[in-house]
């Protein structure tokens, strides 16, 4: 079985200075948080989302049957993994999946509960997973755009947008054309500063497997979304939600910059990246490539209230990722390390 591994709260509760989740520093978003006081959470959503989803489609400029509600980002990880294991069942042969070196953990997890097999070559896939900015890195995805020209008809790409909110320089390599070829996963409740809300959404591809997309409408449990989750999504599509992001992106890109000069005054290397978050290494006072010392080092900022997020299992041991948090927050977390050294 492989362990999830995420940041935020854990047995210990919320801790005071959390780096460890890339949630935006500057939220909770005004006009979402009103939406989610005035959802009426006496009833059962409308389980189709009908309202919602000619929302949505209508904000992305899509057709409303390209629209897929999704409990979370994870459930959706999760259902597209066995959709695709089922289609290649029926087809009379197994499935495999591809993704990046450095990935979110629920890609694999989610495949491998699934069945599929991990393979090298995205050519060999059935299943593709590209997340830009990436994660843990925060860079964008140099081989993206000839993935995505590659696909075959039995392919299917997911592109996880979680962070597409957060792009503090450059813009995503993919046209208008291309977008149409991959799978969109959104997933709001991170740029709203609202991640206790589970709610996320894919977008079909334009000329999508008609088959692959009813095995996904068909495992769906029959209400994916709460009321709370249809009022996130809803106040997402808004002017004001979009609007409130984009002041945000502004003042994240200069807390970003106090934050990287203050860590490399403190000796630390810090990788190159264009979101909210980065990975950092170099200050960490280890003893040998044992990662004992990095979890022993991680407990001690902990219980001074500070959480950052161990890379080991996106593949990158000794390293740790940083979101861009708020000057005050930057300096109680210097004062730890400082502690810690």
């Amino acid at each position: 079985m492989v362990t999830p591994v995420h940041g935020g709260p854990d047995a210990h509760g919320v801790p005071a200075h959390d780096l460890s989740t890339n949630a935006n520093a500057c939220g909770p978003c005004p006009a979402a948080l009103r939406a989610l006081r005035a959802a009426d959470a006496r009833h059962y959503p409308d389980p189709a989302c009908t309202r919602l989803v000619d929302r949505l489609a209508a904000w992305h400029g899509v057709a409303p049957q390209r629209i897929v509600v999704a409990a979370s980002a994870s459930e959706f990880i999760q259902r597209a993994s066995v959709a695709v294991a089922l289609q290649a069942g029926a087809a009379g042969r197994g499935a495999a999946f591809w993704q990046p070196p450095h990935a979110y953990g629920d890609y694999a997890r989610a495949a491998r509960a699934a069945g599929l097999a991990a393979v090298r070559d995205p050519a060999q896939a059935d299943l593709l997973w590209a997340c830009d900015p990436s994660s843990p890195l925060g860079q964008p995805d140099a081989g993206l755009a000839a993935r995505v020209a590659a696909l075959r008809p039995h392919q299917a790409l997911v592109l996880d947008q979680a962070y597409e909110p957060f792009r503090l320089a450059g813009t995503l390599a993919l046209d208008g054309a291309a977008l149409d070829r991959a799978w969109r996963l959104l997933t709001p409740n991170k740029a709203l500063g609202l991640t206790g809300v589970r709610a996320a959404y894919a977008i079909a591809p334009r000329a999508a497997d008609a088959a692959l997309l009813a095995r996904l409408r068909a495992l769906a449990p029959s209400w994916p979304l709460g009321a709370h989750g249809v009022a996130l999504l809803d106040a997402w599509a808004g002017a004001e939600a979009q609007d409130w992001l984009a002041d945000c992106r502004a003042t994240l890109r200069g807390w970003k910059a106090r934050q990287a000069a203050l860590l490399a005054g403190a000796g630390w290397r810090i990788e190159p990246s264009v979101a909210n978050f980065f990975v950092a290494d170099g200050a960490i006072p280890m003893r040998t490539n044992d990662q004992s010392d990095m979890k022993s080092w991680l407990a001690a900022l902990r219980r001074r209230g500070v959480k950052l997020r161990d890379c080991a299992s996106f593949g990158l041991p000794g390293r740790v990722r940083m979101a861009v948090v708020a000057p005050e927050v930057q300096d109680a977390l210097m004062a730890s390390l400082k502690a810690s050294a």
